[in-house]
């Protein structure tokens, strides 16, 4: 099968799409499916093979690590008449989610497209009414959803908030799989000796892209809690981002700083090691669709305190491999973190074995296995759909069709956040 994966994020970007769509790519080729990226180009020299197509970007958007898509016309045509793709799967409803959607029209296939994001809690990076443009991409998303043929959550959460806003669509809930073998075994003790952290020191860990959308001052507030009270204690960091800085500072200011350590950006084994130099993975963000570092963790047999929300409640089970706080409090997020501190060993040890059995629900083997499934039945009720365009006439006519229905969901999109906006008033 050839399969056309179209993202505004990839490699060398780290994150949750870019990772995703990563994982699901290398899987499907290696069971011989002809898949090609369509993804940005970055800064960074880059030795991609010919199944990576770049479009040209620009670098570092609004001061982010983000390439944004320059809107250059016709530029994959010449790149896929070769490539003819007999499946679209777009990652994004904007930028090359609008190319998806044409892409798709113009070979007659399916267009699939996964709701990654929650792109309303991420505006605050972009400088105007956080309100109004929630509202607006909250729109877009859930328009852009009702024009491809199906859609993919990764979470039952997910699926459930998509419904709620109107996506009439099927929706099928595949989470992005992870290599559990790969998370199994790691030196621990290695990451423990790059910042002097003693090998009987109970250690909190944390993975992710440090922003102010993972709600990482909360996490701060309630590491440092537990830390005041326990000597013992080390918070180890793995990640980079905006708000590494604003946590920097914190734990300096509360005299922490010789024991928690930002270890930056790790990959690979190094990132693997970094799990298992953990007794405990402590998550508080509330805008996930799918907690795949959870799912990492716990195949490194690491339970998880965290907040209750979507991504996270299909991942931990309170009480049998980590705690699920339903109050966002400071005080009782300590008091988790505590009880895993003074468990017995054998205690500890059930939930690491819980953990790893949560984790083998999310193999790569399984997930990507369900997607390829949901290929085989749009391909296949898309055979009899493949030829009904007789003339360029025909064609055109549909081109129309799809620039008029982008451009209504657009505008759609834009009445609803100013609707909104007259009524706040």
């Amino acid at each position: 099968m050839n399969i056309l994966m179209m993202t505004n994020t990839y490699l060398p970007h780290i994150g949750g799409v870019a990772n995703s769509v990563s994982v699901f790519t290398k899987e499907m080729q290696r069971r011989g499916h002809h898949v090609v990226v369509v993804a940005p180009e970055y800064s960074e020299e880059l030795r991609d093979d010919s199944d990576i197509i770049r479009v040209p970007a620009l670098q570092h958007f609004n001061g982010s690590d983000f390439s944004m898509m320059l809107p250059i016309p016709n530029f994959l045509v010449h790149h896929l008449e070769s490539f003819r793709p007999d499946i679209v799967h777009s990652h994004h409803p904007f930028l090359l989610g609008s190319t998806a959607i044409r892409i798709s029209m113009r070979y007659n296939v399916p267009l699939v497209y996964t709701q990654h994001t929650m792109f309303e809690q991420y505006t605050h990076y972009v400088p105007m009414g956080h309100k109004r443009l929630k509202k607006f991409v909250v729109s877009l998303s859930t328009g852009y959803a009702n024009m491809s043929h199906l859609v993919i959550a990764p979470s039952e959460s997910i699926a459930a908030v998509l419904k709620s806003r109107g996506v009439n669509r099927p929706i099928v809930v595949i989470p992005t799989g992870i290599h559990v073998e790969k998370f199994r075994h790691g030196n621990g003790q290695k990451v423990r000796a790059l910042g002097d952290i003693p090998p009987d020191a109970f250690v909190i860990g944390h993975v992710g892209r440090l922003a102010p959308e993972k709600n990482l001052e909360f996490l701060s507030k309630a590491v440092a809690l537990f830390l005041q009270n326990e000597p013992n204690a080390h918070f180890i960091v793995i990640g980079y981002g905006p708000s590494e800085e604003q946590m920097y500072r914190f734990f300096l200011h509360k005299n922490l700083r010789s024991r928690v350590h930002f270890l930056g950006k790790r990959q690979n084994q190094e990132l693997v090691d970094s799990y298992h130099a953990m007794d405990v993975f402590a998550f508080s963000s509330k805008s996930e669709t799918q907690g795949l570092v959870l799912a990492e963790a716990m195949a490194a047999g690491v339970p998880v305190v965290a907040l209750d929300a979507s991504g996270t409640r299909e991942v931990v089970r309170d009480g049998l491999n980590g705690y699920v706080l339903a109050d966002e409090n400071i005080q009782s997020f300590a008091n988790a973190l505590e009880k895993i501190s003074s468990m017995s060993l054998a205690k500890r040890n059930e939930f690491s074995k819980e953990a790893e059995k949560t984790a083998e629900l999310f193999s790569v083997n399984i997930c990507t296995t369900r997607l390829l499934e949901v290929y085989d039945k749009l391909e296949i009720a898309n055979i009899s759909e493949r030829y009904k365009y007789h003339s360029i006439w025909e064609k055109s006519i549909e081109q129309i069709k799809v620039d008029w229905e982008l451009l209504t969901n657009f505008t759609s999109a834009v009445e609803d956040a100013l609707i909104d906006s007259k009524f706040e008033k």
